[in-house]
């Protein structure tokens, strides 16, 4: 039953005696529970804020800079004097919010954590460009000494899909097949979030099992590299190779680039100095040319052999062969187009460490 009186409109009682409410009102009714009966995270959230410790919280956050995925620790430390025993200074995390301690995770991922990687691209590039360029306790001469960037690559496995900036993937005369029947070239032009992009154009023809063993040995055969450039650096200067530390010291940095098809490159920065490092200079007949024949070299000759297994056999692993190499220039040297300057190397290095 329901009375009506001008504008007034009264609730209705149902058969079962229930009072309904109009829609129009019970939407009301519905903002002002949620408004009385905030959410768990909003009970939360009006809990910190009349929390006593909540400026130290926010200490905490802006100290680790807001880190995605902070390391929460718990504990006390007491530092005490070596000689007398006197307690110099002591910590506890009984007085922080919590009674735990925010540091940050230092994932250098940027897919985990973007501020940590953001910071940690930035720490790689300044140590890089005082590498190259001088500045943190390394001299300005370093700019005078010889100095190459060196991209090395995984060898090919087998035919994939491509990027190739507007041009088509893998163009080919004739169509020609493999053993399986499947093309051995793609006439379509790829952009970057296709999904084909790096993956084989046959996976049977693909060599699977030389991509996981060249990655698994990667890391020797990047030692090989850089014993191979110091052998022919000393071989270069007519020394002994266990001597070659009197006359000079190769420095290298390197970072690994991944592609699309799963593989790495690695590109390096190569520094030759003195036998005292960044303050003294190499001796005269240790040019950037004959460090460009040396990385050259050492591309070319190294390898690992992998020990043999029923499963594959023999393997053996080495470089692929697109090999680059760049001489690292003052930046007002920069003029030509092959030459890199300290800045933009560490800029580049610093884009993949993350």
């Amino acid at each position: 039953m329901s009375v009506e009186s001008g504008t007034t409109t009264t609730p209705t009682i149902s058969p079962s005696g229930a009072l309904s409410v109009p829609a129009g009102r019970s939407v009301v009714l519905a903002r002002e529970q949620r408004i009385q009966a905030p959410s768990e995270a909003d009970r939360d959230l009006i809990r910190l804020l009349k929390d006593p410790l909540f400026s130290r919280w926010k200490e905490q956050i802006k100290a680790v800079g807001g880190c995605a995925h902070p390391v929460y620790l718990s504990g006390a430390s007491i530092t005490r004097d070596a000689v007398t025993g006197e307690v110099l200074s002591s910590y506890s995390t009984d007085g922080e919010p919590g009674e735990r301690l925010a540091v940050r995770c230092r994932n250098r991922r940027a897919s985990v954590c973007e501020p940590c990687a953001y910071l940690h691209a930035g720490d790689t590039f300044q140590l890089v460009r005082a590498g190259l360029s001088g500045g943190k306790g390394v001299p300005d001469a370093v700019q005078d000494r010889p100095r190459l960037f060196v991209t090395l690559t995984a060898p090919s496995f087998g035919p994939v899909h491509r990027v190739r900036e507007g041009e088509r993937c893998c163009p080919r005369r004739d169509d020609p097949r493999c053993e399986h029947g499947r093309l051995l070239g793609c006439g379509l032009v790829h952009t970057e979030d296709d999904p084909p992009v790096g993956l084989p154009l046959c996976p049977d023809c693909y060599d699977y099992v030389g991509h996981v063993l060249w990655h698994a040995h990667a890391g020797r055969l990047w030692d090989r590299f850089t014993t191979a450039v110091r052998r022919y650096l000393a071989s270069a200067g007519g020394v002994p190779r266990s001597k070659l530390g009197d006359h000079l010291v190769v420095s290298f940095a390197k970072v690994a680039e991944f592609q699309r098809r799963g593989a790495v490159h690695f590109h390096a920065v190569v520094r030759m100095d003195g036998p005292d490092g960044p303050s003294s200079s190499a001796p005269d007949w240790a040019t950037e040319d004959v460090l460009l024949d040396a990385v050259e070299h050492a591309a070319a000759s190294g390898f690992v052999t992998v020990p043999g297994s029923e499963a594959y056999g023999m393997e053996r692993v080495c470089w692929g062969g697109q090999f680059d190499a760049h001489p690292i220039r003052r930046h007002s040297e920069t003029d030509q187009a092959d030459d890199l300057s300290g800045g933009a190397v560490a800029g580049y290095v610093a884009k993949y460490v993350t």
